[in-house]
């Protein structure tokens, strides 16, 4: 006898991210039902659907005009929590994406080696936390995705200049993390792929063009969306062999059960002395196509499983 599987739920606000994913729980025979979320209604009375939710609200919904899609996001898993509802990277693991210094305090605390880092919110506090640093540093949003706010800066006078222009941008609410700049022994990031507290494969991604390093294939599509997706891979994303039993590999396993985070693209850099930094937690995570061959799997599909396996517990939430 086939045991109906519960519908999965899937809260976004980026469609073009979304082929991938439900076309692998379709394959393992999963019902879906799509929320986009930007406006909404929410009656906390009412009981959400039965069934499995992912969450994949992502910090740079903002820019694809979906405005209210972070702080909207945040109630609808308030609520399905009050009604124990089984939501994949739920409130605290959304809470944790949505803020760079929260994802640097919770990484701290799992004793994983961070650049320093301080967040400031006004044109004069921000210049005050750059006199912090010693060195060159760089600037980011708390809220940020796709590299958003992301310039390098060697002096407070660089950074007023640049804050006194046109092109400042503040971000979504004002929030500005400045960090400490590491130098890479060479021109790359590794994102550490995680589904349900195993690591199902790691990538280098140069930042040779820049830090937009988002490895969906939506968007490396850019410009022309005419181009099969299957043609939009690019070469800036390459698989990486790291040791399984890597002790930074472990700590993050150990920091995603630690702190609700089921599905992940966790992300560090090597400085010339072989030191790695973390710094950016991705729960939103997309994968590049061109890696998924050259590794042998595609990571939706093991998403996919990872629902199958557990789809019998689908009432209790674990990871909100």
């Amino acid at each position: 006898m086939t045991t109906q599987l519960p519908t999965v739920h899937i809260l976004y606000e980026n469609a073009a991210w979304l082929p991938p994913l439900t076309d692998a729980l379709k394959e393992v025979g999963f019902p879906i039902r799509l929320w986009p979320i930007n406006s909404g209604i929410i009656d906390p009375s009412e009981e959400p659907p039965e069934g499995l939710w992912v969450n994949r609200i992502s910090p740079s919904s903002h820019t694809r005009g979906h405005d209210h899609s972070v702080g909207l996001t945040r109630e609808i898993l308030a609520w399905l929590r009050a009604h124990r509802r089984r939501v994949i990277n739920g409130l605290d693991a959304f809470e944790l994406e949505m803020s760079k210094l929260r994802q640097d305090i919770a990484l701290r605390r799992h004793g994983i080696l961070t650049p320093k880092t301080v967040l400031a919110v006004g044109r004069d506090q921000i210049l005050d936390a750059a006199e912090r640093f010693e060195g060159a540093f760089i600037t980011k949003h708390n809220q940020g995705g796709k590299g958003l706010g992301i310039r390098k800066f060697d002096s407070r006078h660089s950074l007023q200049a640049y804050l006194d222009s046109p092109d400042f941008d503040e971000g979504p609410d004002g929030k500005i993390i400045l960090q400490e700049y590491i130098e890479a022994a060479e021109p790359v990031i590794t994102r550490v792929e995680i589904v349900g507290g195993k690591v199902i494969f790691a990538m280098n991604s140069s930042t040779e063009e820049g830090f937009e390093l988002c490895p969906s294939d939506a968007c490396q599509l850019g410009d022309a969306p005419q181009v099969c997706p299957g043609e939009a891979t690019s070469d800036k994303f390459k698989p990486v062999a790291l040791a399984s039993d890597d002790p930074l590999l472990r700590n993050y396993l150990r920091f995603c059960a630690l702190e609700g985070v089921e599905i992940a693209g966790i992300e560090f850099i090597t400085d010339r002395n072989g030191e790695r930094y973390t710094y950016d937690v991705n729960g939103t995570t997309n994968y590049s196509s061109g890696v998924e061959r050259a590794v042998g799997l595609e990571g939706m599909k093991v998403f996919a499983q990872y629902l199958r396996d557990m789809a019998g517990c689908a009432s209790v939430e674990r990871a909100a």
